[in-house]
């Protein structure tokens, strides 16, 4: 369901201890450092001008009252703070963590996970969206994520993460 995607780095050394204090050990001063590296990813800048709207992945409530933040939404706010949305896509639901998982049941664990603000989803008609993520591993979040942005309208899809998994 997206259109592009782009990633940073891998998800190895160095990069996976950074992402790891940066999304699980409260340090989200890690946020400006990592969005510079985001926004130099080739793709990424001419994606964020033409994009007519940001939007972080969203958390589940558990994981955002426990860390405290999302992660996405940070980055996202430093990339383009005039064009970010941290309310019109929606998680519905809190799923299990999805790097407890394998491939097939992180593909189950997200069906239905997340929609469209539903007083808002005619705003999406014909626009581009850029998604914000900090890690790929399967693409079922993003999956996920596109596949309600789509069902309301969305022309075109946009995926920027951190780190990308190597495929397997």
């Amino acid at each position: 369901m997206l259109d592009a995607c782009h990633a940073a780095v891998d998800y190895g050394y160095p990069w996976a201890g950074v992402i790891a204090d940066f999304k699980f050990h409260g340090d989200p001063g890690w946020a400006a450092a990592l969005a510079g590296l985001l926004r130099a990813t080739p793709g990424a800048e001419s994606a964020l001008d033409a994009a007519d709207r940001v939007l972080p992945v969203p958390l589940a409530r558990a994981r955002l009252r426990e860390r405290g933040f999302n992660q996405a939404a940070l980055l996202a706010q430093r990339l383009a703070a005039h064009k970010t949305d941290k309310h019109l896509l929606l998680r519905l639901r809190d799923t299990q963590a999805q790097s407890s998982l394998p491939r097939r049941e992180r593909l189950r664990n997200l069906q239905g996970a997340f929609a469209v603000e539903p007083l808002r989803a005619a705003d999406l008609a014909g626009q581009r969206i850029v998604l914000i993520d900090d890690v790929l591993t399967t693409g079922a979040t993003l999956d996920a994520a596109a596949q309600a942005l789509r069902a309301a309208g969305a022309a075109h899809i946009t995926a920027l993460v951190l780190a990308r998994t190597p495929a397997r």
